[in-house]
């Protein structure tokens, strides 16, 4: 789902399947490839739409973008490749909801 936090109240909302391309996978520079480099990137979601629907929006409130934060940059930098894979394993490695979170078998594999 998609919300308009400026210009006019639209909600857009997507139905389809998605799937995650990790590091490990045969495409994941392809995918990757499609955004600006992020050192600890994690996954990218390959998502194939079938259905779309758009609403009203005038419940969204509005919001002003004032930039993108650096910290995801500077964190990742400061714990480099190892640390980034040792957190991962630590941290990563089950969803909020307990579910394994299927990470690449380079993070999962010491």
């Amino acid at each position: 789902m998609f919300c308009a936090f400026e210009g006019k109240p639209w909600i857009l909302r997507l139905y389809g399947q998605a799937r995650a391309v990790q590091p490990d996978d045969t495409d994941w520079d392809e995918c990757s490839g499609l955004f600006p480099p992020l050192l600890g990137a994690r996954q990218v979601f390959d998502v194939t739409v079938t259905e779309c629907q758009t609403s009203c929006g005038f419940g969204v409130p509005l919001y002003d973008f004032v930039g993108q934060r650096d910290l995801m940059h500077s964190w990742a930098d400061r714990r480099g490749p190892d640390g980034l894979t040792q957190y991962q394993r630590q941290k990563n490695a089950r969803s909020i909801d307990g579910f394994d979170a299927h990470l690449p078998a380079s993070v999962v594999e010491p």
